[in-house]
């Protein structure tokens, strides 16, 4: 393992941000990413002032199983809801550019949030998340409990869009909501991250890698290659 994937491994097993790359030949695009559970106002205030993209929460496989989250690409194509709904069908996702699906499913917000999209909202939705799943993936609940707990804090739709894990995790996909919760998963936190993708200040893209590696080091941020990471959880499981 290179001093970059450790140092990055070190500093998200505090609670510490890393960025993550994906690949030129994917999104292109670097995520500024925290483990869930310790996402306070300010972090989601860094994620909104330093990325500019979209605020998503990365799930592990297991945490949509024990909650029985549906990818909402399934839930848009069901028979039932496009016979009722035919906007469905002409909206129909079938032409994504970087994948064969996408990772979305439920949007949520905390019961005691107002309207959810304050900093202080979204880390109490987002903090909250990552506890109860922590709670729920060791205390042995049967489905209903799981459901139960789930359904006492959260509602649905919300402020934080949430991306689940394809069963498998990068020996599947490669996108950042695997590298995102293999990360977590190397660092031996729970598989609920927080991140934002990284785009120009001053343009209409992506921030490119370069500066994107420059801002981590100017502000003392692990960066990491995905390669890097499939790499070495792939061979610690072999």
């Amino acid at each position: 393992m290179g001093d970059g994937l450790q140092d990055a491994l070190t500093a998200f097993a505090s609670g510490k941000p890393v960025c993550v790359f994906d690949a030129e030949n994917r999104e292109g695009e670097t995520d500024l990413l925290y483990p869930g559970a310790h996402a306070g106002p300010a972090v989601m205030r860094r994620l909104r002032q330093a990325c500019g993209g979209l605020l998503f929460l990365a799930i592990g496989h297991e945490v949509g199983e024990a909650f029985r989250l549906p990818y909402l690409q399934d839930l848009h194509s069901d028979e039932g809801l496009v016979s009722k709904h035919p906007v469905l069908q002409a909206l129909q996702t079938n032409d994504l550019q970087y994948d064969t699906r996408s990772a979305f499913t439920l949007s949520i917000n905390h019961r005691d949030t107002f309207t959810g999209i304050t900093d202080r909202d979204r880390a109490l939705t987002t903090r909250r998340f990552a506890e109860l799943t922590a709670e729920v993936l060791a205390g042995g609940f049967d489905e209903s409990e799981r459901l139960r707990r789930l359904g006492a804090e959260f509602r649905t739709p919300g402020h934080i869009p949430v991306c689940r894990e394809a069963e498998g995790g990068l020996a599947r996909r490669q996108g950042h909501t695997e590298l995102a919760v293999g990360l977590a998963r190397a660092a031996g936190v729970v598989p609920v991250v927080i991140g934002a993708e990284m785009l120009q200040p001053d343009g209409d893209a992506a921030l490119p890698v370069r500066d994107a590696e420059a801002w981590a080091a100017e502000h003392g941020i692990p960066f990491v290659h995905g390669a890097e990471l499939v790499h070495h959880l792939a061979a610690t499981k072999a």
